[in-house]
């Protein structure tokens, strides 16, 4: 499988959202050993660029998403095309309906879901005049379940995997996939972002890995074009945490 993924992958260009950390940065790895030319969009650019195999970093604040379409483009310009898409940029939030206010049902949606759209529109019409490409959105086992105090992080995942099975069906014709993965919890710096009392409850040692999400995502990646994987669910061998 490696020797066709190098086959595969070499020179393509792609664009990784939240390439810096996670399961973006296990991407951008594993893509540049494949000989890949990838680009990163996020809000913090890695000093060593060179080190992870990144050829150009864009320092974009994805969630405003009014902006998100005109610096996707630029980035297109720079690369002169793009073949593959990885939405991997997002964001956990946990508290109950109740509690969750207009505002950050807004702020969660806009970088989990809406942004995701914009990354899309903003690649269409090159993938489409190439009449290839490939999109991978990184969603959640919450877009296939939801839990409590998880309600708006699973609005924005199920929204997520609407908009991937509508894309798929729409642009199947164009020579485009269209594709998601579906990962239970994965042990990354989004655990940290949450309140003690919440990551507390959450055994990390026991989650996948980000470099296995990363190389499911790859295999995605090295299917022939007749094939694809609508959606691909990879949850940690304990199941639900």
């Amino acid at each position: 499988m490696t020797a066709n993924l190098t086959t595969n992958l070499k020179g393509k260009k792609v664009l990784v959202t939240g390439g810096s950390k996670g399961i973006g940065k296990e991407v951008v790895l594993e893509l540049a050993k494949a000989g890949a030319i990838v680009a990163i969009a996020s809000r913090q650019v890695p000093e060593n660029l060179a080190e992870l195999g990144i050829h150009r970093a864009y320092s974009i604040d994805l969630a405003e998403v009014d902006s998100v379409s005109a610096k996707v483009q630029i980035i297109i310009n720079d690369l002169e095309g793009l073949d593959i898409l990885i939405n991997s940029a997002g964001m956990a939030y946990t508290a109950e309906i109740l509690e969750t206010s207009l505002a950050d049902w807004q702020k969660v949606l806009n970088l989990n879901l809406t942004s995701v759209f914009e990354c899309i529109r903003s690649v269409l019409p090159t993938m489409r005049s190439q009449n290839s490409g490939t999109i991978i959105n990184i969603a959640s086992i919450a877009a296939k379940q939801a839990f409590p105090t998880w309600g708006a992080y699973s609005a924005s995942k199920f929204g997520l995997l609407g908009l991937t099975q509508a894309l798929a069906a729409e642009e199947r014709g164009h020579g485009i996939k269209v594709m998601a993965i579906c990962p239970g919890s994965v042990n990354t710096p989004l655990w940290d972002t949450l309140a003690p009392e919440v990551s507390t409850n959450f055994d990390r040692k026991a989650m996948l890995d980000a470099k296995t999400v990363a190389v499911m995502i790859m295999t995605m990646l090295s299917l022939p074009a007749n094939a694809t994987i609508q959606e691909l669910v990879l949850m940690p061998n304990a199941g639900v945490l």
